[in-house]
């Protein structure tokens, strides 16, 4: 193939086309669990989060929700990944090698949020949200009735493979992927370039800024415990009795269950099978949707 401009465009459409169609091939997880927040500048601030509104009776002077004295921020990181075809391919019309490789650039890229929601999902009983304690944990210090701190759980503890029980059905997800700049694609193949002359390569990447966080702890139940019935249940309790400041009730519904591949057939009994074990009728199907990810692997 004669290397000119006209060329270089065409193969360049071709190769973004391949590209787009692995961005189509990719069914995304992540807008299952986290909220999309479109982000204009280097962080986003969530201070607010440590406060959770709510109606009162109006007696008085309306009472001003002031966010909680929390300071939790979500810095955005920046993202590439750069593919380059040699130019002794294109002048041998050996151009067609590099179709594969652009169709898994794409399905790389659309698969970035999962890798980073599900990789924080993954952390999360370690890494701390913005009340300073880890997302998942005993010790989340909240205000009880009398307006006294208390410590409220969403952890169910344990050491085995970790599962998830959320409600999904708020404005704001558990978790948050913020959106400071989307994917683009972007050629270099200007046969003047610098990497052409230096390395005969011509490069074709795509960069894209953004990061993950949480969101309220209170939406999300945690455990390590064995995935059965007994600790299903007990999640499920913990979250329909998780309450704000003042004994505030939050009404939080358990919406989906979370689980890796290992745990899928344990999941299934639990939320699928007419009966359980014992052949006695089983109470917890269709309590919850079920959503088995491979991120979590």
């Amino acid at each position: 193939m004669l290397i000119n401009t006209h060329a270089l465009k065409t193969l360049g459409t071709a190769f973004k086309s391949a590209y787009q169609g692995g961005l189509g091939q990719h069914v995304s997880q992540w807008n299952r669990v986290a909220t999309k927040i479109t982000s204009t500048t280097r962080q986003n601030e969530y201070g607010w989060l440590g406060k959770f509104p709510s109606m009162r009776k109006w007696v008085g002077d309306r009472v001003v929700n002031q966010a909680a004295g929390h300071t939790y921020a979500i810095v955005n990181d920046d993202f590439e990944l750069t593919v380059s075809v040699q130019r002794n391919d294109i002048l041998d019309d050996n151009v067609g090698i590099y179709t594969p490789l652009f169709t898994e650039m794409g399905l790389s890229t659309a698969a970035h949020p999962d890798l980073e929601v599900f990789g924080l999902l993954k952390r999360s009983f370690d890494e701390k949200c913005y009340d300073g304690q880890p997302f998942f944990d005993t010790e989340h210090p909240v205000l009880d009735a009398d307006g006294e701190p208390a410590l409220v759980s969403n952890s169910g503890g344990g050491s085995g493979t970790p599962w998830f029980l959320m409600d999904v059905s708020r404005a704001l997800k558990p978790l948050i992927f913020q959106e400071r700049k989307e994917a683009e694609f972007v050629a270099k193949d200007d046969p003047d370039d610098e990497s052409v002359f230096r390395r005969k390569e011509f490069e074709y990447g795509v960069d894209c800024r953004d990061a993950v966080g949480f969101g309220f702890w209170q939406m999300a139940y945690g455990s390590k415990q064995t995935l059965n019935a007994t600790n299903y249940a007990s999640a499920r309790a913990a979250m329909h009795g998780m309450k704000g400041d003042y004994g505030r009730p939050l009404g939080l519904r358990p919406t989906l269950l979370v689980v890796p591949p290992s745990l899928e057939g344990a999941a299934l009994e639990i939320l699928n099978a007419e009966r359980n074990a014992a052949g006695a009728t089983n109470v917890w199907r269709g309590t919850a949707e079920l959503l088995v990810v491979p991120w979590l692997a």
